[in-house]
């Protein structure tokens, strides 16, 4: 796997993960991969602008969870790491700057889909 656009593997590490020596395994980013698409799915067909498959309930239930895992991010990140969770000087400068508010400004979005009710 390649550091790109980084120099080296544990430059990479510092920066995605905050910890370690090593960059995570192509599993664990196809794992990740594989989540965030699906979150993208189902927020994307509970607020209309995708097909929708499958039962409304469990699409509105899916919304609901992911904008609480995406807030809890946000919201973790800002308070655990540094304080609780051990990470580089580099990695908190970036979760606090970007990290953190992404996972905060999807996690409203996603939020505010759930809310609304959806498109049907």
């Amino acid at each position: 796997m390649t550091p790109w656009p980084l120099r080296t593997p544990e430059e990479f590490a510092d920066t995605v993960v905050g910890a370690g020596d090593g960059v995570p395994s192509a599993a664990a980013c196809v794992r990740v991969a594989g989540l965030l698409g699906t979150a993208a799915y189902l927020v994307g067909a509970e607020a209309g602008v995708l097909p929708a498959v499958g039962p409304r309930r469990l699409r509105r239930a899916g919304v609901r969870a992911v904008a609480g895992v995406m807030l809890a991010r946000g919201v973790g990140g800002l308070v655990l790491f540094g304080r609780v969770v051990e990470r580089s000087e580099r990695f908190k400068r970036l979760d606090t700057r970007y990290y953190s508010p992404l996972c905060l400004a999807l996690g409203a979005g996603a939020a505010v889909v759930a809310g609304a009710g959806g498109a049907g």
